[in-house]
């Protein structure tokens, strides 16, 4: 298996693991609030991820390299995971996972800014055909308009983006995938540890426990575990390369909402997958060029 294959791959796991974040997000806030999910979620995985540097005896990071870190920390800690849980107080997840669509363009579009790739046109017309076909589902699923949560999601998937292309960026300069988020997280708990314990609910035996598993998925299988496998695919495939790859998280979740959220997905849906596929396959074959400098 090629490096790039090999980073693609990585790169999908991660993305079935993210895949889960809205149907799981959706049952978290029917009895917890988003603010608790939104720091309870980074704090409890910030807990497991210090646990694990320290076993491992890894160094601590710069000073300069912990404030790129708490960059990090707020597009990936905070903005996406409180956007969305936002969002899943007045959205179905399925319907999330369709507006989420656009984040591959956004990140390969920030990616040209600062990660220093360059897509060729052949590749943003693919990428721009595949976010204009989901971006069209999501209007003709809405009526043709756009809502409160929509809007709450169109802001997850630019904080998602930015974090994902900083976080790239430090794995291909040498950390492995599984430590930067380590890092990130720990970085974070001076603030998420108090919120999460400032917002926690009263009595926490009163919440259901599909609540709580709900809670812990996104905290240890969205918040920490994908990113392993989502930064390495990142690193070893290319960013603008592998963030395509995440264009087909939009239709896992819609699997996945309709088995655990029993939401209805309507069949045009599929169809719209089998496109997308076609459209992500078209532009991972299309040639990247990365700046040198």
């Amino acid at each position: 298996m090629s490096r790039d294959t090999f980073g693609l791959v990585l790169g999908f796991v991660g993305v079935c693991i993210f895949a889960g974040t809205l149907p799981f997000t959706h049952i978290a806030v029917e009895h917890l609030s988003p603010l608790f999910v939104t720091a309870g979620r980074a704090a409890l995985a910030g807990l497991f991820a210090l646990m694990t540097l320290l076993v491992l005896r890894k160094p601590w990071p710069t000073p300069r390299l912990a404030l790129t870190m708490a960059l990090v920390a707020l597009c990936l800690t905070g903005g996406f995971p409180g956007f969305t849980a936002l969002a899943m107080k007045t959205v179905p997840a399925s319907h999330g996972g369709v507006v989420l669509g656009i984040l591959p363009l956004a990140t390969s579009a920030i990616s040209t800014l600062i990660a220093g790739e360059r897509p060729s046109p052949t590749f943003w017309l693919a990428a721009l055909a595949g976010a204009g076909l989901v971006i069209g589902f999501t209007l003709h699923e809405g009526g043709g308009s756009l809502g409160q949560g929509d809007l709450f999601l169109l802001a997850a998937a630019l904080s998602s983006a930015l974090g994902y292309v900083i976080s790239g960026k430090l794995v291909r300069k040498g950390m492995a995938g599984w430590e930067v988020i380590s890092w990130v997280l720990v970085v974070a708990l001076p603030v998420t540890v108090p919120v999460a314990l400032w917002t926690m609910p009263e009595d926490s035996s009163a919440v259901p426990a599909w609540s709580w598993i709900g809670f812990v998925y996104v905290a240890l299988m969205s918040q920490y575990l994908g990113f392993f496998a989502w930064n390495a695919g990142l690193a070893l495939g290319g960013i603008a390369h592998v963030s395509q790859v995440q264009l087909l998280q939009t239709f896992v979740t819609l699997l996945i909402a309709a088995v655990l959220n029993r939401e209805p997905i309507a069949l045009s849906a599929w169809f719209v997958a089998g496109a997308v596929f076609l459209l992500v396959v078209a532009a991972n074959k299309a040639k990247v060029r990365e700046s040198k400098t």
